[in-house]
């Protein structure tokens, strides 16, 4: 093989260069770095005062409650009637007392896990607790009528 030839097979296989090392002191100065992918996350909580039924965070909390279906059934578990109450206090401590379509329900030792974790990341939700009743017991009256007409049953 010829010199020439060598020295180009050479200097094709070696591996390109490493760029330089980036330094502490060669960044650019932080106010000119956008920091968008930060701006949700550096943003201020969301001025909440708890409410009563029919406040803004009440209303935020049912609307999570909204957003939970129960495995069996095509209907969220307020609507089905699962939710006896909502307790709110002063310091944003949510009190849900609910219940299950039965005690022998699948979703028994999940169900009310999901619902602490639903309504505790409700903003301005400081504290979530699930209290879960057998008495009164679930029947079909306590649907809503948009879960009785989602079932065929209107």
């Amino acid at each position: 093989m010829n010199e020439e030839r060598k020295i180009e097979i050479e200097e094709l296989s070696a591996a390109p260069p490493a760029p330089p090392k980036a330094r502490a002191d060669d960044v650019a100065d932080e106010a000119a770095r956008p920091r968008d992918y930060l701006t949700g996350f550096l943003q201020p909580a969301p001025a909440v005062t708890p409410g009563e039924v029919g406040g803004d965070l009440y209303e935020r909390v049912i609307d999570a409650l909204k957003e939970i279906y129960d495995p069996e059934i095509p209907v969220n578990i307020y609507d089905l009637g699962l939710i006896y109450g909502v307790d709110i206090s002063d310091d944003g401590h949510v009190a849900v007392t609910m219940t299950l379509t039965t005690p022998h329900c699948p979703v028994a030792e999940s169900m009310p896990g999901e619902v602490e974790l639903r309504v505790g990341s409700v903003p301005g939700v400081g504290l979530a607790d699930v209290n879960l009743v057998w008495d009164p017991p679930w029947d079909p009256q306590k649907m809503s009528d948009e879960a009785k007409l989602e079932l065929g049953m209107l």
